[in-house]
């Protein structure tokens, strides 16, 4: 089982760079410029990653380490043969590099706009495959990790979808500011994917400043927080701000635009009604409690426990619920 798991974190990092290098290089074929190849140097980061990961988590860096050296020197050798090898080695290794050679100038061939999308749908798939491959941690369960793969196939698809409409455009393409700025939302919308907050809740601590009404309120509804928040600030929100500006400020109109435009601003108008919700049901459950003289309404609690409120405590549930709701206030007390 360990090596299984050492297995799926390092074919995960290793795919991750291969694609890396795959679009670097795509960059200096375009560009035809080779500085461009040291955007490659920022893979040291996730090697640096990795490492640490498998040193402190698993403790079996160094000798994955020393393996990748082995190969690569092994590779070397491959490549440098010397002349005085056999005519069988030589054919062989002439036919491989001829067909290597034929393979990278097909992929040369093709256009700017299929290389594009092809990239940022193998990225978007490597994401949620990779995220399946990594071996999980202790913080999250099986089940909690394929409502998040689930989550994210329907993300990256709309995530894809922002990208993949928005620079087809022509006129957007013709307009290197609105291509940075459109590139700068997608990968601000790509911050979502490290994390696990979206079907984890947060754990209240036994201490009083966890039982103000804020730590409540995030300790009960932390992953539907997370969500709101994502969807608002992070991908449907910014979304909806870009297509709208295509379409207010530089006039560019097409059906697909506008339907996804009015898809965004109907998810952040859901959202903000679960919002809403959410605040009306956390502080109907307060008053409740409020009445009985408790103040824990978090999960992490047990149900039948009940703790009475303090000074401050009663102070500010009396601000929560300074305006209760309507048939509550309608309807008389009873009796404790």
């Amino acid at each position: 089982m360990e090596l299984m798991v050492l297995l799926n974190a390092l074919v995960t990092r290793l795919l991750f760079v291969l694609h890396s290098l795959i679009g670097v290089w795509r960059v200096t074929e375009v560009k035809k410029e080779p500085k461009y190849w040291l955007l490659a140097l920022l893979n040291l980061l996730l090697c640096l990653e990795t490492g640490l990961t498998l040193k402190f988590k698993q403790g079996r860096g160094y000798k994955c380490n020393e393996l990748e050296a082995v190969q690569l020197n092994v590779t070397n050798q491959d490549i440098s043969q010397s002349p005085d090898s056999s005519d069988g080695s030589e054919r062989i290794d002439h036919h491989i590099f001829r067909t290597a050679k034929v393979l990278v100038n097909q992929l040369s061939t093709i256009c700017e706009t299929v290389w594009t999308l092809a990239l940022h749908q193998t990225f978007l798939l490597l994401l949620v495959v990779g995220r399946w491959l990594l071996p999980i941690g202790v913080e999250i369960t099986r089940d909690q990790l394929s409502q998040l793969l689930l989550m994210f196939v329907g993300t990256a698809a709309d995530i894809l979808e922002f990208a993949s409409e928005t620079l087809d455009i022509e006129d957007v393409r013709k307009n290197y500011i609105l291509i940075n700025a459109i590139l700068a939302v997608w990968t601000w919308s790509m911050l979502q994917f490290p994390l696990d907050l979206a079907v984890q809740h947060i754990g209240c601590k036994p201490t009083a400043s966890s039982r103000q009404i804020p730590s409540l309120l995030l300790c009960r509804y932390s992953a539907e927080l997370w969500n709101i928040g994502v969807s608002l600030f992070i991908q449907d929100g910014p979304f909806f701000i870009v297509r709208s500006i295509l379409m207010g400020h530089f006039r560019i109109f097409n059906q697909m635009l506008v339907f996804f435009t009015a898809k965004n601003i109907l998810v952040v108008i859901l959202q903000l009604y679960r919002l809403a919700v959410i605040t009306l049901d956390f502080r109907s459950t307060i008053l409740q409690k409020s009445r009985k003289g408790e103040v824990g309404c978090c999960p992490c609690e047990p149900y039948e426990a009940t703790t009475h409120a303090t000074v401050e405590q009663d102070a500010e549930m009396n601000e929560c619920v300074a305006f209760p709701l309507k048939e509550e206030s309608q309807a008389p007390l009873e009796d404790q």
